[in-house]
């Protein structure tokens, strides 16, 4: 018995406690935008937008551990635990601030860029999902009660990263400096998310710690603020469920479908060429080449969708890629003629050369950025024969109006080498 109390003791939270006005005097100081506190929200904003511009994760990386973000979330939240209403105006209005102040940033930085892809970094921000949620909730449940404990440690760069309330807010200035209003949207609800969760589990810690609640000698007045205080908590708990409830059936529905197309869409004589699960409008689309699909295969796989379990608002869509079909007097006689296959084949070398081009440009897009003087950049794939091997090599040849030392050459490579996936790669200078 004695051996189940210490280990429970090691779980407790109040032995540790910091002084209760300290902690608040801290998140009040970081609330506030003026002077110093902006111009660093400032110069996050822009080396996460770079970060995102270049598909860099370690600048992304190093803008959420200087953004000063947090401080009015982390203060909407003790406001609404602690009764504070002065303290809440002040967090929300400086909030709004800084979340004007972060779009117009990015939006001007991306507005002025000659880089206007959207690589993975920014991609990975425009379709939030039930993860998102749970990193925003404990990411902020570990950063309120690291300001609440004597035991700090590294715990809040942490959170920073964790929580990641930069890139979203960058990439939803990406969309509205490119007007691509899925990818501001879909960038600007993840921050909202981040921001819901983060303040709700400052407030649950709040509560828990048993933070000093305000009273005001008037009792009428005490009751008003205990009113709006309580109507902004609902506000901020009910998006908070709308939010999780959606993300949980948008994650079940994909896991139905995969379990679906798993067990009950493979059909004799066909391949699944591609599978598009689209969980927010309840739809599945199937692409299949082989045989022709037949009319009672179409009939089978809409039966065994609709007695899968799906909602009635959910919609299959089967398409057909290519097929091969059988003649009725040769069954090994094909379709597709001699001809026909050399036009396919002179496509996919067409296409290939398209996606190296395209590769090609965005390579000397992202160099110019780190490596000024460098004027053209050409990418040519070869094969290496040698007595005993064929290898695949990525020549990579270089026109620079400087010259590039020994370091630079180096680092240049083994960027190029990650960046291009290339088990072999070779530099030319020129």
């Amino acid at each position: 018995m004695l051996h189940n109390y210490r280990f429970l003791k090691n779980f407790k939270l109040f032995e540790e406690k910091e002084d209760f006005e300290l902690v608040i005097e801290n998140i009040e100081k970081s609330v506030p935008f003026k002077g110093t506190n902006l111009w660093i929200l400032i110069f996050a904003i822009i080396i996460a937008s770079l970060g995102l511009n270049v598909n860099s994760t370690a600048v992304i990386i190093g803008a959420m551990l200087i953004s000063p973000l947090m401080g009015p979330i982390m203060g909407m939240g003790l406001s609404l635990g602690t009764n504070d209403l002065s303290l809440l105006r002040k967090s929300i209005q400086n909030y709004l601030f800084s979340l004007v102040v972060g779009l117009l940033t990015s939006a001007v930085y991306f507005f002025i860029s000659p880089i206007n892809d959207a690589y993975s970094e920014i991609l990975s921000r425009t379709q939030p999902n039930i993860y998102d949620v749970l990193i925003a909730f404990f990411g902020g449940l570990a950063g309120v009660l690291a300001y609440s404990s004597k035991q700090k440690g590294n715990v809040i760069p942490g959170v920073a990263i964790a929580t990641a309330l930069m890139p979203p807010l960058c990439t939803a200035g990406y969309g509205l400096a490119t007007l691509q209003w899925n990818f501001f949207f879909g960038a600007f609800y993840l921050f909202l998310i981040n921001t819901v969760f983060i303040a709700l589990s400052t407030l649950i810690t709040v509560r828990y710690l048993k933070f000093p609640v305000k009273h005001l000698l008037n009792e009428k007045q005490e009751l008003t603020n205990k009113r709006i205080i309580w109507a902004v908590t609902l506000l901020t708990i009910i998006p908070s469920l709308y939010f999780g409830y959606n993300f949980i059936q948008d994650n079940r529905f994909v896991s139905k479908a995969n379990n679906f197309i798993e067990a009950q869409a493979k059909l004799p004589n066909q391949y699944l060429l591609n599978k598009n699960i689209e969980a927010n409008k309840r739809k599945i689309v199937l692409t299949y080449g082989g045989a022709k699909l037949k009319e009672v295969e179409l009939e089978f796989l809409q039966k065994n969708f609709k007695n899968y379990g799906f909602s009635k608002s959910a919609e299959l869509e089967i398409n057909q890629g290519f097929s091969y079909l059988e003649n009725n007097e040769n069954n090994n006689m094909s379709i597709i003629s001699e001809k026909d296959a050399l036009i396919i084949k002179l496509q996919n070398k067409y296409d290939s050369l398209m996606q190296d081009n395209v590769l090609g440009k965005s390579i000397f897009q992202e160099m110019k950025v780190i490596y000024p003087n460098v004027e053209s950049v050409s990418l040519t794939k070869a094969l290496n024969n040698t007595d005993s091997l064929t290898i695949p090599i990525t020549y990579c040849i270089i026109n620079s109006n400087k010259k590039v030392d020994t370091n630079q050459l180096f680092m240049l490579r083994n960027w190029l080498k990650v960046r291009l996936k290339a088990d072999s790669l070779d530099v030319i200078m020129k």
